[in-house]
């Protein structure tokens, strides 16, 4: 991994790792096919950053977006809410949870943010900007937004990776777009839950592809970084 040895962030770029805990890991409950082998790379890449920004599901055990909550529904289900359609999930991430935690694989450092998102057990929060509803946002303890953190820190590119590729890693980079930040998901240090759509014929994987390549957000792999 010599290229990465050699690769150094410039100051204005930040580092989102986005949710790589215990459930979205092989033996989770919501366990992303080979969770755990985009460590090495996030572990590799991650001392490049002078800012590095973990994200981290933090549900309460009713949280709505939780198909056992809802009775004669399943999981990847969907429903709707108050702040529109949402994706059922199986029960993940629960507060103080074994499956809550980052894995131990993980390197994270003192000086390290951490950003705990679907806090709210109404709303869920695939990114770290936005909560699902789009008008909320997470914030850290010191009651900061991730833009507002962001751009204090005179951020304005943003490199993200983890999981899942199809759904909070996507929905960061689109809501970085929206933020005004320059926005570049390292794919090979993500992996997807890749959900068949019936309506188009693809995966989320390929729909988020999609998506991501109209918003301008560059797709990449750590030995272009």
């Amino acid at each position: 991994m010599s290229f990465i040895n050699s690769f150094k962030a410039p100051p204005d770029s930040a580092l989102i790792i986005v949710d790589v805990q215990n459930d979205f890991c092989p033996g989770g409950n919501m366990a992303v096919t080979d969770g755990d082998k985009i460590i090495p790379l996030i572990n590799a890449i991650k001392p490049s950053f002078s800012l590095c920004v973990f994200t981290q599901d933090w549900h309460q055990v009713d949280h709505k977006s939780f198909a056992g909550n809802h009775k004669g529904k399943q999981a990847f289900e969907t429903i709707i809410l108050p702040y529109g359609e949402q994706t059922l999930w199986p029960d993940h991430c629960i507060q103080r949870s074994k499956g809550a935690e980052f894995h131990k694989g993980l390197k994270i450092d003192k000086n390290d943010l951490i950003l705990k998102k679907g806090v709210n057990m109404d709303i869920d929060s695939y990114s770290g900007f936005f909560e699902n509803d789009r008008k909320t946002h997470p914030r850290f303890f010191n009651g900061k937004t991730l833009t507002e953190t962001l751009k204090e820190r005179d951020i304005t590119k943003i490199v993200i990776c983890g999981l899942a590729y199809d759904f909070c890693v996507g929905w960061h980079a689109l809501d970085a777009r929206k933020e005004g930040f320059t926005a570049i998901v390292v794919k090979d240090a993500c992996r997807s839950l890749a959900i068949p759509l019936k309506e188009n014929g693809i995966n989320t994987e390929k729909a988020m592809d999609k998506e991501l390549i109209k918003a301008g957000v560059k797709i990449t792999n750590v030995e272009k970084l």
